[in-house]
């Protein structure tokens, strides 16, 4: 059965698209500040890739007068050319060496600035909390899944894989157009006939070769093809894997309060089961296609002998000839199979190439800002006036397109202390993503105090701290070299821990060390050592005795005053009411269609 022109046509067009994403991520590094060292490094690759290929020219000819010496008995010529075969041996294995060395110091740069350039972009601009609130709205299916093991892993295999293909397919178009004109010199012709005409085939070891290599790579192709598609899930079945399994250690205390342990085990069992299942695929894929190489290869060592015997036998030819020609053979053979050597490694080349490319697609679309997603630093207008924030208009939506909040006319001016309530679900803690300018699905029109990007501070109910020493924690994300050991004791001592004061440089997960209460108060302890002007409370107090909150909210009212800022808080404890002095409130809308569900009213 042959291929229809619209098959062929759709399989060139997947080859150029596929030729494109490679040239896409490719492009960016050797055009970067790191260019010439880039540029140069592969320069030298090539040039010893072709040295490489240049030594085995000359290691075949010594093949021819060594063993004819032997089949002679020529003793002068025999020890005379074990010498030379010492000067060649050593020149291949520097050449080999240095292009080993060489080949891995570019694989090792081009990573490193691919990741460096990824890591960028994915941390700038909120573009992780971005992506992650897309793809849980489109599906935990939707890409990109496992960002971290994109960059982690994916970029460590394009490199390698990318490098070694390309450096093997040169090394093997190299060496075909190096020993192609050896065999066509030394095969012969192959004279038969047919019809009562004889007919004579010049070079006829080397269409031979052509033929057995080109059945054989559209064999592989037909054989091997399956594997794209699994290892492309099996990238992401291991990252599945992975990411449960951390996330089992960080919420370890939880799951062991709640004997949640069977529960995580039968998920992980599920996620193993899938990578197990996967696996076992892709290595019944790649044992079919092993049968077929494996073979391939094992044919061929003997082929050139097969078809060289008779004229050895009939004397035309000696024995190191024949020994030439079966290197020769081996040498085109080996080149015009890289295909069928290479297949697997193509397949997982082509599949991580995917993964990266549906990875910095994502990106793209960040960058678009679709009509029906608009991102917060695209939308609406945003204006600086020293002395307060002023929400002209505020919308914001639900992933969905819903439309969730809307907030009109409201400012927030020094000496404010506002709390800011309604139903559970509203979208209070929304509203302070709009206002943060983090939340994708917004509207804004906001006059924003000139100072309000590096005097904002926002606590959430659960703060996040890195591990590390103590001091760092406590600074994030400023450097903690910038504050005094006293001025990060006094703050641990205002916001009630002052124990915490002799363990500054301790090294510990703080996130799992310490618990819910000293999460919050060490939050808290932030805001006391940073003094912002603007503080936006999200239930940062609501792992706390009535005590210890009352006490945190005065020294927290006392900071914004000192600053002559303000505070905004949401609580749902009336306890906590007692320090503010106005109210915001989220009431339902009024249910025509497209309006918001909730509304904030101000008091």
């Amino acid at each position: 059965m042959t291929d229809t022109p619209s098959v062929k046509m759709s399989r060139w067009q997947a080859f150029r698209e596929f030729a494109g994403k490679v040239a896409r991520l490719t492009a960016p590094y050797f055009s970067s500040e790191e260019k010439w060292k880039a540029r140069g490094l592969l320069a030298a690759i090539v040039a010893l890739n072709l040295g490489a290929v240049y030594m085995l020219v000359l290691i075949n000819e010594w093949n021819r007068v060594f063993y004819d010496a032997l089949q002679n008995k020529d003793a002068e010529v025999f020890w005379r050319e074990l010498g030379r075969f010492t000067y060649l041996a050593f020149g291949f294995i520097l050449v080999a060496v240095y292009r080993f060395y060489l080949t891995q110091l570019l694989e090792m740069r081009w990573r490193a600035w691919m990741t460096s350039h990824y890591m960028d972009r994915w941390l700038g601009h909120q573009a992780f909390y971005q992506l992650e609130l897309q793809r849980h709205a489109r599906g935990t299916d939707a890409p990109p899944d496992n960002p971290d093991q994109r960059i982690a892993e994916d970029m460590n295999l394009f490199t390698s894989y990318s490098v070694s293909l390309s450096m093997g397919l040169l090394n093997a178009v190299v060496t075909l157009l190096s020993f192609v004109g050896i065999l066509w010199s030394l095969s012969g012709s192959f004279a038969f006939n047919f019809q009562g005409q004889t007919w004579d085939i010049p070079g006829f070891m080397v269409w031979m070769a052509v033929v057995y290599c080109v059945l054989g790579s559209v064999a592989t192709h037909y054989i091997g093809r399956p594997q794209i598609g699994l290892n492309f899930r099996q990238q992401r079945f291991e990252a599945d894997f992975r990411h449960h399994l951390v996330r089992v250690r960080e919420y370890s205390e939880s799951i062991a309060l709640d004997r949640g342990e069977p529960v995580e085990r039968r998920h992980l069992g599920q996620r193993f089961q899938a990578v197990l299942g996967n696996y076992l695929q892709l290595i019944n894929a790649q044992k079919r296609l092993t049968w077929f190489t494996v073979g391939f290869g094992q044919a061929a060592v003997v082929f050139p002998f097969i078809v060289a015997a008779p004229r050895f036998f009939s004397g035309a030819i000696q024995l190191g000839e024949l020994i030439q020609i079966a290197s020769a053979f081996g040498r085109v053979q080996d080149a015009l199979s890289w295909f069928v050597d290479n297949y697997s490694s193509l397949a997982a080349w082509r599949a991580t190439t995917d993964r990266i490319t549906s990875f910095e697609e994502s990106f793209q679309s960040l960058a678009a800002a679709p009509a029906d997603e608009p991102s917060a630093a695209a939308a609406g207008t945003e204006g600086g006036r020293a002395d307060a924030l002023s929400i002209d208009r505020l919308d914001l939506a639900l992933p969905g397109g819903v439309a969730l909040l809307g907030a009109t006319g409201l400012s927030l001016r020094p000496g404010d202390r506002v709390l800011l309530q309604g139903p559970s679900g509203s979208g209070k803690s929304t509203l302070f993503r709009g206002l943060a300018g983090i939340w994708p699905w917004a509207q804004r029109q906001l006059q924003l105090p000139a100072d309000f990007a590096s005097r904002a501070m926002f606590l959430p109910q659960r703060p996040y701290f890195p591990t590390g020493p103590l001091r760092d924690a406590l600074a994030y994300p400023e450097p903690a070299e910038r504050y005094t050991d006293e001025q990060l004791r006094q703050a641990l001592a205002e916001a009630l821990l002052p124990e915490l004061g002799t363990r500054l440089d301790e090294t510990d997960s703080w996130g799992q060390k310490l618990s819910g209460g000293e999460q919050q108060r060490l939050a808290a302890a932030r805001a006391l050592l940073k003094q912002p002007r603007w503080l936006f409370v999200d239930e940062a107090t609501s792992a706390l005795d009535p005590a210890a909150e009352a006490a945190l909210y005065e020294r927290l009212q006392a900071l914004v005053k000192a600053q002559h800022g303000a505070l905004i808080s949401i609580a749902h404890r009336p306890a906590v009411a007692a320090f503010h002095n106005r109210q915001w409130t989220l009431v339902p809308g009024d249910g025509a269609e497209g309006s918001p569900r909730y509304r904030v009213v101000s008091a």
